[in-house]
């Protein structure tokens, strides 16, 4: 069996430390991991990887005049958490890890004043889950994995914030116990979960519905692999796109759209490259553009990007990032450009390196350094126009988080 990483976004049977939306060790460090975004066509050559003794590369990129600032620290370090804008402005962050401990915790981040508060507890403890803001300013907090070393099944329950009381209350539970799935909220108001690792059973394709006016999750469509690792991402015709991911063996370029209107999923146009742990943004144009991730060979993490046409339903070259990434996030700016920030390159190096994507011209430019290196931690756009930065790990096997963040 290939060996791979592990992303917060898509873990599976064998975890050492979790990873979100990236993968963290070099093969032989953990079995399959279980498991978190133009059109012109680039003739591009992935950037070397860089030299051992290059910790902070840009490559010779053009500078942004934007930056990085350090704002208040959560209460808790963690890494492999959810980070979800409530309609008030503020940020919930919830659960997470921390070395060998999985949090029930929650806090809030106030733009006003630059500083986390705690708010109430998840009843478990949750890593690799997902936190789905629904229509009605709720928060649905689904699945994940309450034991570092997959000793225990991983969690079909599901909780609901209230931003107004500040708990968390028990609503239906999944069909499926799952791990590292993605969470898609429907033009409708349902939540699509699709895929993820369930222990023991392995790798999903299943996928179910959650309908906050009930409270209750029901089976829908099959797809037509088995994903974990994979991205979801909600085009605006209303059709979502799966992209990529694995299985125990394989990680895949193909790609398929789920239909709210049939509850089916459909093929569509593969991805040019395979990849798993990687990230996938919804473009102002309708495009989605996904970068990064592992290969094939569980051992090499990826540079390039690639731009999805909604349209024609393929996958086109575009501008190649700086440096190979696993574990960062992407993060649609007002400006329309994307911001790539940390993540680690396949080696256990992790950066506080980040990288703009332009969609106008199809490259990537070097907006600045993070004050942390950090993987698997959130990136959140806030209401007025800057991104939060927080918490994330380490590369290292049981490295501890960070509780720092900043905004950009």
């Amino acid at each position: 069996m290939k060996r791979y990483g592990q992303n917060c976004r898509g873990r599976g049977p064998v975890h050492a430390i979790a990873v979100a939306r990236a993968t963290l060790f070099v093969a032989g460090l953990v079995a399959f991991g279980m498991p978190g975004c133009r059109n012109e066509t680039h003739s591009v050559t992935t950037p070397p990887r860089m030299d051992a003794q290059v910790s902070e590369p840009d490559a010779g990129l053009p500078k942004d005049p934007r930056g990085f600032v350090v704002t208040g620290s959560m209460a808790n370090a963690r890494g492999c958490h959810t980070a979800t804008l409530l309609p008030d402005g503020r940020v919930l962050i919830t659960g997470g890890m921390n070395r060998a401990t999985d949090l029930a915790s929650a806090e809030l981040f106030d733009s006003t004043n630059g500083a986390f508060t705690s708010t109430g507890s998840m009843a478990t403890g949750r890593q690799n889950h997902t936190a789905t803001l629904l229509p009605n300013g709720q928060v649905l907090i689904a699945g994940g994995s309450s034991d570092m070393n997959n000793n225990a099944p991983t969690l079909r329950s599901a909780e609901l914030y209230d931003p107004m009381s500040g708990n968390f209350t028990p609503t239906g539970s999944m069909v499926s116990g799952r791990s590292g799935h993605t969470a898609t909220l429907l033009p409708d108001g349902k939540v699509l979960v699709a895929g993820g690792t369930c222990e023991p059973v392995g790798v999903l394709a299943n996928a179910e519905l959650y309908d906050p006016t009930i409270g209750t999750f029901t089976s829908t469509g099959l797809m037509a692999s088995r994903r974990d690792g994979h991205t979801a991402t909600l085009l605006p015709e209303g059709k979502v796109l799966i992209a990529g991911g694995r299985d125990e063996s394989d990680v895949f370029a193909s790609a398929e759209l789920y239909d709210p209107t049939t509850g089916t999923f459909m093929v569509t146009g593969s991805m040019l490259s395979v990849r798993a742990y990687f990230q996938a943004t919804l473009l102002p144009d309708g495009r989605v553009l996904v970068a990064g991730g592992h290969d094939d060979t569980g051992i090499s993490v990826s540079a390039s990007a690639e731009l999805y046409e909604p349209a024609v339903g393929i996958f086109a070259p575009t501008g190649s990032m700086a440096t190979t990434r696993s574990g960062f996030t992407a993060t649609l700016l007002s400006s329309g450009d994307v911001l790539i920030t940390g993540g680690e390159d396949g080696l256990l190096r992790d950066f506080a390196t980040t990288e703009l994507y332009d969609p106008a011209t199809g490259t990537f430019a070097y907006p600045g350094t993070m004050a942390e290196k950090r993987i698997l931690h959130t990136a959140t756009p806030l209401p007025n126009g800057k991104v939060l930065v927080v918490g994330g790990c380490g590369a290292l096997p049981r490295s501890p988080c960070l509780a720092s963040a900043e905004l950009y």
